[in-house]
């Protein structure tokens, strides 16, 4: 049989069809029998309007360019950054931020782990709090509105593709970023209700709410949506 297929050369092309379909369908169908190929984990929420608006700077800014937002399951990676990212993690960006090279660290789970005056203090002036330091400063952000007039339509937007914000997170869009940045004049509970672990702060001290501010928020979410310390994986080894 093997040397009929090697001489015909049509025979062959026919059985290598019907190989590469078989390996195909049985790759692809169970697919189709799953909700989601993406484990739910407790914790992962949508963004903030402030922190999606600080997110959006920080694609603008090209951060994604020399940070990465993806710990991979190696034990130098783990013990230096936290806890390996999940895929649930993600599943709310568009476009992801995992990255391909690090000139700076990881920022995966930058959350909590500096203060508000500090990422204000390294935006403006990474030399300042770290002196090796090759990261540009980005000081305009402090002296810069953040134009947030359209943050409701953005997130209807995201919601067709799959992001499941709310009829009431839309309608509230508004008043929960500036319950965020101004929790001293307003109230930021029922924001916080709608986006738990949303970190609510006058971060750079400015009246006005700035782009420092959304970015500010952004990195302090970052990670801290999942309890790691009590995550199990599935049997299966996700």
């Amino acid at each position: 049989m093997q040397a009929k297929l090697e001489k015909n050369v049509i025979l062959l092309a026919i059985a290598t069809l019907i190989t590469v379909s078989i390996g195909g369908l049985v790759q692809l169908v169970p697919l189709y029998t799953m909700e989601s190929t993406i484990e739910k984990v407790d914790g992962v929420r949508p963004y903030s309007p402030l922190e999606l608006a600080g997110r959006n700077i920080y694609v603008r800014e090209g951060c994604y360019l020399c940070h990465s937002q993806m710990i991979r399951p190696f034990r130098d990676e783990v013990e230096r950054y936290g806890h390996y990212s999940l895929a649930a993690e993600s599943m709310y960006d568009h476009p992801f931020q995992w990255g391909s090279k690090r000139t700076g660290p990881d920022l995966a789970r930058v959350g909590g782990k500096y203060s508000n005056d500090w990422h204000v203090a390294h935006l403006t002036d990474p030399r300042q709090v770290v002196p090796e330091s090759i990261m540009p400063g980005y000081p305009f952000l402090v002296e810069k509105p953040l134009y947030f007039d359209d943050i409701a339509a953005h997130m209807e937007t995201l919601r067709i593709v799959g992001t499941p914000y709310t009829d009431e997170q839309i309608a509230n869009a508004l008043a929960d970023l500036r319950a965020q940045a101004n929790p001293e004049t307003v109230d930021p509970e029922a924001m916080q209700a709608r986006y738990p672990k949303a970190v609510a702060a006058d971060f750079d001290g400015k009246t006005m709410i700035t782009e420092m501010d959304a970015l500010v928020a952004y990195l302090q979410v970052m990670g801290t949506m999942v309890d790691t310390t009590s995550y199990q994986p599935n049997s299966d080894g996700r």
